[in-house]
């Protein structure tokens, strides 16, 4: 009997998830786990008053997250897992719940960024010129500023793309003409058609004298690339690192994974948004439908903000430093860029305390006089952004958000409609994108303000992951957004309070449940 070609691609699949990494490396952990949970349970039988300790440690432990300055949410979910299960409650605690790092860790990140920070002197002209045209948004531009240190600037051209098979001609075309340095920081690459065209202009750069460094996240790329990935890259000439390599230990730090989307171009042009180095992202491989990304390149000035927050990571992780000097936009260019708008990158980190990707959503929503459309992959939200949102439709704004009809996740998909009832009935339109799957990360409000990033609505993006987007005021690129927003708001399904008022009493408890657990998914 022949096999059916499509049995044997399916088991190769089987195979290649059973004998990769990301199964080790889970097997690993989780007999680390059970091991450390059974020589403590059985040490628990066999001296009774252990249970006790363990029952007041939970009691410590458990005041202790309730007056931590964090996330509501987390406290919430933390103390219900420690309070039921005390033993293995504070052993999955102290080992995957906790965020704060080694002193070591926080000192060599520090150091890098002190460097860093010498070299983004804030422009305190253009935010005169801003409050002069609107206190609001000059505000929203200030907390970014203040509070991430990535100043804004208006010497930069604004391109936007509603696809990545848009973007990707232009990312290779700029590649083409790079002379000095290409800088590449992604969460997934995989081999393919994308990054196979990309490598071998890589290489012929990085021939002719050109400094190419590429920097990707090991747990992100676990089913994507091979282990060592970048001991091949090296080979190559390529200079490459992968962040927070997966090692079968259990750690805390593996929660925090550089999510970021930073391309770079001899300090002058620059990418970013929600594609990642993959060719469902240009929609050469079909996965979920088709598959709707965003992305913006920016020519100018800001891109300077992008070159320091790469240089920033790789010096951090290398132990290296730079003469950060050496890579400024007019470092090649001399004559002036051109102008169009306020154009503010940023980045967020996990580590400083201070969730940047929120509030600049929470900013704009806040902020929001007529409306406010937004694209994400996954909504799962905190308490603070979902008063956010019902309290704009309170108010009289138009707030729509789309989200996919075909999901990349099963769980994250209910997690997400679990949340449709709360908004819908405060007069949120909500939308799913019925071609498929929608990944792209975008807020635009009012035709004047609008963010295009790496950032997920969902709390491993909001808490947890080094994340990147880029704030416009006063771009063509703001009207574009929008015009790309209305349009996909006409492919998409509407939802309906009937949607969830069909959903069966067995569905609603199990998404009530979800949504207890959310903030540890």
């Amino acid at each position: 009997m022949m096999q059916n070609p499509k049995d044997t691609v399916a088991v190769k699949k089987v195979k290649k998830v059973l004998l990769g990494r990301v199964v080790a490396v889970g097997l690993a952990v989780l007999l680390q786990f059970c091991w450390l949970f059974f020589e403590v349970y059985q040490f628990s039988l066999k001296y009774s008053f252990i249970n006790i300790l363990f029952q007041i440690a939970g009691a410590v432990v458990v005041l202790y997250i309730i007056n931590q300055w964090s996330n509501p949410a987390y406290k919430i979910v933390w103390t219900f897992v420690i309070l039921i299960f005390p033993i293995g409650g504070l052993c999955i605690y102290f080992i995957f719940g906790r965020s704060v790092l080694t002193k070591k860790t926080r000192e060599g990140m520090e150091r890098v960024h002190q460097e860093v920070r010498e070299f983004l002197p804030k422009h305190k002209e253009l935010e005169r010129e801003m409050y002069r045209q609107s206190k609001s948004i000059a505000s929203q531009s200030k907390y970014i500023s203040d509070w991430s240190d990535f100043p804004v600037y208006s010497n930069t051209e604004v391109k936007y793309y509603s696809c990545g098979e848009e973007m990707f001609p232009d990312m290779l075309s700029d590649l083409r003409k790079a002379e000095h340095f290409i800088f590449l920081e992604y969460f997934i690459i995989a081999e393919g058609t994308m990054f196979d065209q990309i490598l071998q202009i890589l290489q012929e750069k990085v021939k002719a004298g050109v400094d190419v460094r590429l920097i990707y996240d090991d747990f992100g790329c676990v089913t994507t690339l091979p282990n060592n990935f970048y001991l091949k890259m090296q080979e190559l000439g390529i200079k490459c690192m992968a962040f927070n390599r997966l090692r079968p230990v259990m750690s805390i730090i593996m929660n925090n994974r550089d999510h970021r989307k930073i391309f770079v171009v001899d300090g002058t042009v620059g990418y970013t948004g929600g594609l990642n180095l993959a060719d469902e992202y240009i929609n050469e491989l079909e996965r979920f439908g088709y598959w709707k990304d965003t992305g913006v390149r920016l020519c100018g000035e800001a891109v300077w903000s992008f070159t320091l927050m790469f240089l920033e990571m790789w010096n951090y992780v290398n132990g290296t430093s730079e003469n950060y000097i050496d890579y400024h936009p007019h470092r090649y260019q001399k004559e002036p860029f051109c102008q169009d708008g306020y154009v503010q990158p940023y980045g967020d980190s996990p580590l400083d305390g201070e969730k940047v990707g929120e509030n600049v959503y929470m900013n704009i929503i806040g902020h929001a006089r007529d409306y406010v459309y937004i694209f994400t992959p996954y909504l799962i939200l905190d308490n603070e952004m979902l008063t956010y949102l019902r309290n704009a439709a309170k108010s009289g704004v138009d707030v729509r958000i789309v989200t996919p009809e075909i999901p990349d996740k099963k769980l994250v998909f209910w997690m997400s409609q679990s949340y449709y009832r709360r908004l819908l009935e405060c007069g949120i339109r909500i939308y799913q994108y019925e071609p498929g799957f929608i990944h792209a990360k975008s807020f635009v409000c009012d035709d004047r303000i609008a963010t295009v990033g790496s950032i997920n609505m969902d709390y491993r993006s909001l808490y947890l992951h080094f994340e990147c987007g880029v704030w416009m005021f006063g771009s063509k690129a703001v009207l574009q957004v929008k015009e790309d927003s209305l349009k996909t708001i006409d492919q998409s399904r509407e939802i309906t309070m009937d949607f969830c008022k069909n959903q069966s009493w067995m569905k609603r408890l199990v998404l009530s449940v979800l949504r207890l657990f959310a903030p540890l998914v």
